[in-house]
């Protein structure tokens, strides 16, 4: 893709690492000079050191053919006003931090897809990290329902028992889904059927409608997870 992103800040500089180590082509938009040197030299990116909220400057940096705009500074009206232009300019996908989630409605007017502050999701994981151990890595779906990773240790109640066989001894909630295995064994993870054995050391992706709480985690042989 050819992905615009404005901003090289703490959020800006690991998108533009993955985004280049991805193979897109790939401009930045820096008004900070140092940050934008820095940024010239570390990456195979053009660096426009210039204000994004100016059309002329979003036009230099190939709006007419982007895939995609990311805006990531820490001003929520610059980020506005870089999507509006973006609209102008017909950027097919735009993506925009939000950093004050009063300022969240404004985003979706303007109809652009948006990362709500981001200093709190990171908090709500390092919570997250000591509240539940067990959890590998997990996304959030609306208010209560998650998507979440979990190993299979020995003292798992569902360690060697089918799906089927767990469903029917009323281990496996029905509002939950085991949707991916992971195994050492196996070059790519395994879609679970009905008469897929879950085994020692399975890497589960689990949905849960309710959450990941600790008496699912139990499920799994996790019992150090607990609510602080």
């Amino acid at each position: 893709m050819y992905i615009i992103i404005v901003g090289a800040g703490d959020i800006g500089s690991p998108l533009i690492d993955i985004a280049t180590r991805s193979g897109n082509e790939v401009v930045v938009i820096e008004r900070d000079t140092q940050k934008a040197d820095e940024i010239a030299s570390d990456y195979d990116c053009m660096v426009l050191n210039a204000d994004a909220t100016t059309k002329e400057t979003l036009e230099d940096a190939g709006a007419d053919r982007a895939d995609a705009i990311i805006s990531t500074t820490d001003q929520d009206a610059t980020n506005v006003m870089v999507c509006l232009l973006a609209k102008e300019l017909e950027i097919p996908a735009i993506t925009s931090v939000v950093h004050n989630a009063e300022h969240m409605n404004l985003f979706r007017q303007i109809g652009v897809n948006t990362i709500e502050n981001p200093q709190q999701l990171i908090a709500g994981h390092l919570y997250r990290a000591v509240a539940r151990p067990a959890i590998v890595d997990y996304m959030r779906i609306g208010e209560e329902a998650e998507v979440f990773e979990i190993t299979v240790t020995e003292d798992a109640p569902i360690a060697g028992k089918t799906l089927n066989e767990a469903g029917e001894e009323g281990l496996l909630p029905d509002d939950v889904l085991i949707v991916a295995i992971g195994r050492e064994t196996e070059d790519k993870p395994l879609t679970p059927r009905g008469n897929t054995h879950i085994k020692l050391n399975d890497l589960l992706t689990v949905y849960s409608a309710n959450g990941a709480d600790p008496e699912l985690t139990d499920l799994f042989g996790h019992h150090e997870d607990r609510e602080i």
